[in-house]
């Protein structure tokens, strides 16, 4: 779920907004929740108006891989984040419920819990409830495509299904009333918070379980030197520097142009589809896009925001040329020359065994755990 500003009619949104908070006071979660999270993760924030509970989070689950939450029942959130690619879909756009593509890559819901900001280039939405409104909701481009006209009929089916009304009420309460489109998006928030991604072969290594392969050990370290510069955005436990747990002060939320483009030797990416720049209308923010967790980044391809890099070797490639020269495309231009990129990119020096290396390296975030847990699992297979 990517995605530009919200589109939907002011009324619509204004209604579904009404079951929410207009501001969230961030807390610890319900004593009944247990987060289970190794020593190098610390507790996400979590709104004191949707607490997490065991009873949401298998609601929410359900929902997340139920079609019928969908304007024409053909397509659900999960139709775009599988579990086996750690909740991405393998495209490099995705395709929405009418057949409309979306303008970016489809990111990970594993560990959104700690995501300051939500998608690619949004810095105003900040928690997952709100960003649930845009799949839902939005019209440019149309996602599950919830309307004026299919509004009352997608609620309608919960409200018939005797399992959903035995759900909505252990979660919510009794009553029908209690099957709303508030209660439906906290419970799918709920799921998205509750999906964690901390048991990679890299945080067993952390845990002083195993140790790494010589490679994945030269990896490491490259991975965390000025040489490469991987982890002055890449940091901490999700791997980005858009990172908040309970107890971070300030939030901090940098966007950062990587020189992908640079169609008229000025920096200009490709419309419509520049950036922050879409909604702050600054010229340095041109191609600035927040910095995606590298955690299972090795199943997660095509990568970057358009999804127009397909493999990690080619995304080094990118790093190590400080910037992506293309040519004889409608894209054409020589992205190294970019004068909005992060300048740090500058200071990378990879040779081919180092580029090897760091890919050895990355594969150890994968987190077989997550690619295949029950718990996160489509709870109708």
């Amino acid at each position: 779920m990517q995605h530009a500003p919200l589109v939907a009619g002011a009324a619509l949104v204004a209604s579904m907004l009404a079951g929410l908070s207009t501001e969230h006071t961030l807390a610890s979660a319900a004593p009944a929740w247990r987060w289970n999270l190794p020593a190098h993760f610390k507790p996400p924030r979590v709104p004191a108006d949707n607490p997490m509970s065991e009873e949401k989070f298998q609601l929410g689950r359900r929902l997340f891989y139920d079609t019928r939450l969908s304007g024409n029942g053909t397509q659900a959130c999960a139709s775009c984040h599988f579990q086996h690619l750690a909740f991405t879909d393998g495209k490099a756009v995705s395709t929405g419920s009418t057949g409309e593509e979306t303008a970016r890559n489809a990111p990970s819901i594993a560990n959104s819990a700690w995501n300051p900001t939500l998608t690619w280039a949004n810095y105003s939405i900040l928690d997952l409830e709100r960003h649930m409104l845009v799949p839902m909701f939005g019209e440019n481009p149309v996602e599950l495509g919830i309307d004026d006209s299919t509004r009352a009929k997608v609620l309608q089916r919960f409200r018939d299904d005797p399992d959903y009304q035995a759900r909505f009420a252990r979660a919510f309460g009794p009553g029908e009333a209690q099957i709303s489109y508030a209660h439906l998006i906290q419970a799918i928030s709920v799921f998205q918070r509750g999906v964690v991604s901390a048991s990679s072969r890299y945080d067993q290594y952390l845990a002083g379980k195993l140790k790494l392969s010589e490679a994945e050990e030269r990896g490491r370290a490259l991975f965390f030197s000025e040489q490469a510069q991987c982890s002055t955005c890449h940091s901490g436990p999700t791997f980005s520097d858009q990172y908040a747990d309970a107890t971070t002060t300030p939030v901090r939320t940098p966007y950062h142009n990587t020189g992908l483009y640079n169609i008229d030797g000025k920096g200009a990416y490709p419309e419509p589809n520049r950036g922050i720049l879409e909604l702050s209308g600054k010229s340095e923010d041109m191609g600035a896009f927040r910095t995606q967790s590298l955690r299972n980044v090795a199943v997660t391809a095509p990568y970057m925001h358009d999804g127009s890099i397909a493999t990690l070797e080619a995304v080094l490639d990118h790093y190590a040329a400080h910037g992506r020269t293309l040519a004889s495309t409608a894209h054409a231009g020589d992205g190294s020359r970019n004068p909005f990129k992060d300048p740090r990119i500058d200071r990378i020096r990879l040779d081919s065994q180092d580029k090897a290396d760091l890919i050895a390296f990355l594969k150890t975030l994968t987190d077989e755990e997550l690619l295949t847990r029950a718990r996160y699992a489509n709870p109708f297979k």
